[in-house]
């Protein structure tokens, strides 16, 4: 049977980034799908949208996983046992620092920008995503500081939680310096910075 009705025009695979980078600029409520349609482009009408993607929300959720599947890996590393806790927590930093500064795509980190992506309480489940993966990297933060103690890296003094949320606090608000137009210079030397307040507890 021939296909009815106008073919793609548009490239599944490069919809998907360009609908990401909207949704990573503007959050999800913000963004329409008049303007969803016009990132896509290639004259994509509503039904052909919907033919598609489904929906809306459905292509939201399509663009977290694959901001999760890869911007969002550069603080991966602070699971890796295989560095020293201070070495995978200072190259988590600088990684996100470059990442949300880098050029191609829109400042700052879609992970921390989730938090205001979807403010409205019925579409708290719609972030989820973005909000495990913040306390994911809360928790490998955490690991990173509990490992050096055990090790002997910290003093067993140290008390965790608050040596933790000093550097979660940090990376979260690296994004609202992104969007302010800082360099990752400026960051690099605020991370060399940061990184003394670890030192200072050092065993």
């Amino acid at each position: 049977m021939a296909q009815i009705g106008r073919p793609r025009s548009f490239d599944r695979d490069t919809a998907v980034d360009q609908a990401l980078h909207l949704f990573w600029e503007q959050g999800y409520e913000s963004t329409s799908l008049a303007q969803l349609k016009a990132a896509i482009g290639g004259g994509i009408t509503a039904p052909s949208f919907y033919a598609a993607f489904g929906s809306k929300e459905a292509l939201f959720k399509e663009c977290m996983e694959r901001y999760l599947a890869t911007f969002a890996q550069v603080t991966h590393c602070l699971w890796d046992t295989s560095l020293a806790p201070r070495q995978a927590l200072e190259l988590a930093l600088r990684g996100s620092a470059r990442m949300q500064c880098e050029r191609g795509h829109p400042k700052g980190c879609m992970v921390a920008l989730g938090v205001m992506s979807a403010p409205s309480p019925e579409l708290t489940a719609l972030t989820a995503p973005l909000t495990c993966s913040r306390a994911h990297t809360r928790a490998g933060i955490r690991a990173c500081v509990d490992r050096a103690i055990a090790k002997g890296d910290l003093r067993p003094r140290t008390d965790p939680a608050a040596l933790a949320f000093v550097f979660d606090s940090f990376l979260l608000g690296l994004t609202t310096l992104a969007r302010d137009g800082k360099t990752f210079k400026a960051m690099d030397a605020a991370i060399q910075q940061v990184m003394v307040v670890w030192d200072a507890h050092a065993g």
